[in-house]
């Protein structure tokens, strides 16, 4: 009965346990349309010591293409958005294709994969070194007419995954501050 009291009051009194970090990586790469581009990854982690009942948790991995305004949410059977088993999204019909055979984007089938090869990732696990597997390209790489046009472009699909590589920091300190796109390519387009 003692324990059980202690254990309860440690789990009152210490629900903070965690460690946050942000995780984030840029790198260089084309997008569909063939321009070269920088690509940012970018999640956050609470990772609770190996004692306390709480598994690790995570954000979804956002992918954000310089010159695009649209961002990919790559999330895991933790999360009930998930489109399937391991860390994917995946596309909507009238926005994507498949780059293999042209069909629209449907289904459980994702666009993009992290780690394709484990079907049991989870984004808390993802280490410094991953694969990102990009299937999908945009229908259009623009959505609007005349001056309300916006690029949707993204990371080109290739068969072959890209190798990431990203860094971890505590959440908070100088090091997390994420790299920031240079916007004066897109205005030079």
């Amino acid at each position: 009965m003692k324990r059980f009291i202690l254990f309860l009051v440690l789990s009152l009194t210490l629900p903070g346990c965690a460690s946050y970090y942000t995780h984030y990586a840029m790198f260089p790469a084309a997008n569909s349309s063939g321009e070269p581009r920088q690509i940012r990854l970018s999640w956050q982690t609470a990772d609770y010591p190996g004692w306390w009942f709480v598994s690790d948790k995570a954000t979804p991995m956002r992918v954000e293409t310089q010159c695009s305004d649209r961002v990919w949410r790559l999330r895991d059977d933790g999360d009930k958005a998930a489109c399937g088993q391991g860390i994917r999204a995946c596309g909507e019909p009238v926005r994507d294709v498949y780059a293999s055979g042209g069909s629209l984007a449907a289904g459980d089938r994702p666009c993009m994969t992290v780690n394709p090869s484990d079907p049991g990732a989870r984004i808390p696990d993802v280490g410094e070194k991953f694969e990102l597997l990009v299937s999908c390209r945009p229908v259009s790489p623009v959505e609007g007419q005349g001056d309300n046009l916006r690029n949707m472009d993204y990371l080109r699909a290739s068969a072959v995954p890209y190798t990431v590589y990203a860094r971890k920091a505590p959440r908070g300190s100088l090091r997390a501050k994420m790299p920031e796109f240079d916007e004066s390519v897109c205005d030079a387009e």
